[in-house]
């Protein structure tokens, strides 16, 4: 199996990129990525850990983005992470990520929860600071027991601490991931809750995505539900895409998704990752001509 769909501490993940790809060798995975939200600080690590582990370690990211009137996320594989017009991107990403950290957390003060910038960085220790950390530091002061009673009360949207964020169009996404030599994946494109399979909203959001390039799609994901995961193997096909798949591993952070196994269920094939390399490496050796 593989895992294409992983965080660490240099997002809002527990595992370190070091000891993320020791648990993924333990569980005898083929290949890992680790994808952390709009940063690429965790990639020299991960990268160097895994020269001599037996299993491909895959340099990733996971972009957040707005279409369609939702969130949507694009990961970017085999990315070369030191592109100069990718780190411009995730830099104007990381500026807007703080707005609304900020933001956020400012409203938690007015409704009376004691909680400082610096505790959050503490929390965090990476550079990119998310609703995962703010629900830590709130459990640790004692305001709540479990991360699920912080966003139920404070920060999931609706609640009186939640905070839109300012996106970019997918496109933009898309573009950096190109340009730093990876290919462009829509991560989990249907919601777990969203009722039905969402065929429809994927068959319009794809209409926007091809043109701009995306590659592959996530038909494997943690929280699919059997139907979900049939459609998007559908879709697929239908527009000639390749399949992608992940745990969305967040270590302690969501206990609830495993590494490689997701809920327990998710079995994603070594075959999607060989495809996938396979169109990586021939995309640079076009663009090496």
């Amino acid at each position: 199996m593989i895992d294409l769909h992983t965080h660490s501490t240099a997002s809002d993940g527990s595992d370190t990129p070091a000891q993320l790809l020791e648990n993924a060798v333990k569980l005898g995975l083929t290949a890992v990525a680790l994808t952390d939200h709009d940063t690429v600080s965790g990639l020299d690590e991960f990268l160097k850990a895994g020269e001599n582990l037996p299993i491909k370690s895959v340099p990733g990211v996971e972009l957040s983005t707005k279409g369609e009137n939702r969130e949507l996320h694009i990961v970017g594989l085999f990315i070369d992470h030191e592109t100069p017009s990718l780190l411009a991107f995730l830099e104007r990403m990381r500026e807007s990520r703080k707005k609304r950290n900020e933001e956020m957390l400012t409203r938690l003060n007015v409704i009376g929860y004691a909680l400082t910038w610096e505790e959050l960085e503490n929390e965090a220790g990476g550079e990119s600071i998310g609703r995962p950390h703010f629900a830590q530091a709130l459990i640790r002061k004692g305001y709540f027991k479990t991360p699920g009673d912080v966003f139920e009360q404070c920060l999931k949207r609706g609640k009186r601490a939640y905070v839109p964020r300012e996106l970019p169009a997918p496109a933009e996404a898309i573009k950096a991931i190109h340009e730093a030599g990876g290919l462009a994946i829509w991560a989990h494109p249907v919601s777990h809750n969203s009722g039905g399979s969402g065929r429809s909203h994927v068959r319009r959001c794809l209409k926007h995505l091809l043109p701009e390039g995306l590659d592959a799609i996530e038909s494997y994901y943690s929280q699919f539900t059997p139907a979900q995961h049939e459609m998007v193997l559908e879709l697929a096909e239908e527009y000639s895409l390749l399949s992608s798949g992940g745990s969305d591993y967040h270590g302690k952070n969501i206990p609830t998704l495993a590494l490689g196994t997701g809920t327990g269920t998710l079995a994603v094939p070594d075959e999607l990752f060989f495809s996938l390399e396979e169109r990586w490496k021939k995309r640079y050796e076009d663009a090496m001509k």
